[in-house]
């Protein structure tokens, strides 16, 4: 079991773009949500499937467990997906030694990006890239669990 920490933020420009070093398409469902818990499919570039499980209430910190599910059974679940499916592009940006995850949402969630840091220690705002925009860490309506069941939750104007 690992404890999840992590911070995340909307992101206001796309001046990460040339720090991407790996991109993943990923495709998500939830079979089971919870205030206190998820159970989660995640097929990652069509090619593998994994199962995850969290705990805890507290978004910033939570228990999680991960396991990998044969692929064309990860596919046959998802018809027992609650809420939307999530579609998004993960790209994985390193700035001042830390890994952002940015995530650029497709489909119902067009127009979302959002970076996600998990780190053992606290990073200064001076350390924080300037293409950050408002940290969100804690907002339940930018879990993915509640994208997949309530939507968007704030359109750009």
């Amino acid at each position: 079991m690992a404890k999840e920490i992590e911070r995340k933020f909307l992101v206001e420009s796309s001046d990460w773009r040339p720090a991407v070093e790996a991109s993943v398409s990923i495709v998500q469902f939830y079979l089971a949500i919870s205030s206190e818990r998820s159970i989660r499919l995640r097929i990652s570039d069509g090619r593998k499937a994994k199962l995850t499980l969290k705990f805890g209430s507290d978004l910033a910190a939570r228990d999680e467990y991960e396991y990998p599910v044969p692929l064309a059974e990860a596919r046959d679940m998802m018809q027992f997906a609650i809420g939307t499916v999530i579609r998004k592009v993960r790209h994985h940006v390193r700035h001042r030694g830390y890994l952002y995850e940015v995530d650029v949402f497709n489909d119902t969630l067009d127009g979302l990006v959002v970076a996600e840091l998990e780190t053992p220690d606290r990073v200064a705002s001076d350390m924080l890239p300037a293409w950050l925009g408002r940290e969100v860490t804690g907002e339940v309506r930018y879990s993915n669990a509640s994208l997949a069941l309530n939507g968007y939750p704030e359109r750009p104007s």
